[in-house]
């Protein structure tokens, strides 16, 4: 008797394991469970690379912040550390993508339908679980682009309703980012998602084996919980294979396949390459998520920015709720052909997410710092004001954000035609009071630059109109309106006098009530004890702003400073409020 033979004998007199996964492997299964049916066993095999790779790493990684970007530099140092690093990486991808294809394939084929309920909703487990590990691992790189990405989510985790703030200190570990943060993050990666991973992926392969492997969808045979366990039973004694080696030997070649292509992609991509380090004092970051949530970054990046709000907190709680209901819908036809709309929904779901995930990719709202300076030929002029205002465009990086003539960037509107939209008082305005992810220009314009830029943006307009080179001899006669100046010089005033450090003119809350669209509006004051609603006006404004500490607003503290302004300068001030309508 072989050594082997033996090893197996002592193995199952004293555990029972032997017959037990023999018994298992050779489990009827439906004939025709072909390729199709190979990406559940690939979901396994990617997340054992993931742990093989992950326990490699952790043999250099730090988990502090002080010393994890460098233990990564340190990783990626020598060509073993590399090619590992991507292994971890590409490795998480493709369990990413294996567990959405597998989802679509028991979706197509109705596999979710009785008795396979559970069987579905720990599948949504899984993925849901999955997304977590991938996303704090990207945390775990530690640098720039991570710490901010976690910002970010903090922020928008933040905004759900009674729970929010829990959810945000619970992301940051704390107040700020710091060692507390990082040891969190690296907890939850490294040894609580994994061990729930493997306790939901053994529940999975429990119901799979205790439900049976869905048989191939056949139009016009329906699913009737009521007849289906006997019909089932009596197809695989008819016509069942055994698992091993029938239906096993394509999983093998799959998963040897999916692990071949990860160690492909390490060698020759590489990992996602590190940022720069980690500085949560430099605000000025791009954090981009990983690509598997390009789509949602793109989703709120070109919604608009009232709904912001609505999408971060409903999306999610909508797709959780959409992929756990699917399976109250479990009988009736299984076949794809028979089941149309939800053919439909899928392709419609898929179709958006690629599209999503492809404006992501490309970030058409980010700012195009490579945008190439507006040429004469597109100026309509050589010289003179028009083409001095179409220097401070490119100057003052006007060009980074907005489009003339297929130019630059799409940030911001398209101005190709913006003089048929918007006077010269309005562009005025526009310039001196900034908007919705538009910086103020009124500290950094001179009276010159405005009106050059003036003269220029006032030249495009629809063919017809007179463009720039007809204009380009001719200054603006004289300066914008009196009311323009007063509220550019109140701006300037608002400035200087430190307001803008406690109001925001753009709605965002700070210290006290933001600017914007308060004139007119109705706020709650405390005078004496008692609660009086007060409409925002002149006399409001200019009592509030010279007696800041008789009246106190309702949600704010009362620590507004006493300024010293004349009159004139507080007149000003209100007729720059008056604009941030």
């Amino acid at each position: 008797m072989k050594l082997s033979e033996k090893f197996l004998q002592w193995l199952e007199s004293r555990t029972g394991l032997v017959k037990l996964i023999v018994s298992q492997a050779v489990h009827p299964v439906p004939p025709g469970a072909r390729w199709k049916y190979v990406f559940g066993s690939a979901v396994l095999t990617a997340f054992i690379l993931q742990v093989v790779t992950g326990v490699g790493l952790l043999t250099t990684y730090v988990s502090s912040s002080g010393g994890a970007y460098q233990s990564l530099k340190q990783i990626d140092s020598s060509q073993l550390g590399t090619f590992l690093r991507g292994m971890h990486w590409w490795g998480a991808s493709a369990m990413v993508v294996m567990i959405i294809i597998h989802l679509c394939r028991v979706f197509l084929t109705g596999s979710y339908k009785f008795p396979r309920e559970a069987n579905w909703l720990t599948g949504v487990l899984l993925l849901g679980l999955t997304i977590v590990m991938a996303f704090s691992g990207q945390i775990m790189r530690w640098d720039q682009d991570a710490i901010w990405s976690l910002v970010v989510g903090a922020d928008m985790a933040g905004r759900v309703p009674l729970i929010g703030n829990w959810l945000a200190h619970f992301m940051i570990g704390g107040e700020v980012l710091g060692s507390d943060t990082l040891s969190r993050i690296f907890d939850v990666h490294v040894f609580v998602v994994p061990l729930l991973i493997a306790s939901v992926v053994g529940l999975h392969l429990y119901l799979v084996l205790y439900n049976g492997v869905s048989e191939p969808p056949v139009p016009g045979q329906t699913v009737n919980p009521a007849t289906y366990r006997s019909e089932y039973e009596d197809m695989l004694r008819k016509k069942g294979v055994p698992f091993w080696p029938e239906a096993a030997w394509r999983d093998m070649i799959f998963s040897v396949a999916v692990v071949a292509g990860i160690l492909l992609l390490a060698w020759i991509a590489g990992p996602h390459k590190l940022g720069k380090p980690p500085d949560a004092s430099q605000v000025i970051a791009h954090p981009m998520p990983d690509w598997y949530l390009l789509w949602f970054y793109a989703m709120l990046a070109l919604l608009p920015h009232s709904l912001e709000n609505y999408i971060i907190v409903a999306a999610p709680i909508l797709i959780v709720l959409v992929l756990v209901f699917i399976p109250l819908n479990n009988r009736g036809e299984r076949h794809p052909v028979k089941r149309p709309l939800e053919v439909t929904a899928l392709i419609f779901v898929i179709s958006a997410l690629g599209a999503f995930t492809m404006a992501g990719k490309q970030e058409p709202w980010y700012p195009h710092f490579n945008a190439a300076p507006l040429t004469a030929d597109i100026i309509g002029a050589s010289s003179g004001p028009v083409y001095d205002g179409a220097m401070v465009f490119n100057e003052k990086g006007c060009i980074y954000c907005h489009t003339i003539e297929g130019h630059g960037g799409k940030r911001g509107p398209d101005l190709t035609y913006i003089a048929d939209r918007l006077t010269r008082n309005q562009l005025t305005l526009r310039f001196m009071n900034g908007a919705y992810n538009m910086p103020v220009f009124a500290h950094t314009l001179t009276t010159t630059d405005t009106e050059d830029l003036l003269e220029f943006l006032s030249t495009r307009k629809r063919p017809g109109y007179t463009v720039g080179k007809q204009l380009s001899a001719v200054r603006s006669a004289g300066p914008p309106s009196q009311a323009v100046s007063t509220a550019s010089e109140g701006l300037a005033i608002a400035k200087s006098k430190g307001c803008l450090g406690c109001h925001s003119t753009d709605g965002k809350p700070m210290i006290g009530p933001s600017w914007k669209g308060i004139y007119g509006s109705k706020v709650t004051v405390i005078i004496n004890g008692k609660r009086v609603v007060k409409t925002v006006d002149e006399n409001y404004l200019k009592f509030m702003i010279t007696n800041p500490d008789v009246w106190i607003v309702k949600g704010y503290q009362p620590i507004m400073p006493k300024i010293s302004l004349s009159p004139g300068q507080v007149d000003k001030i209100i007729a720059y409020i008056k604009t941030l309508k």
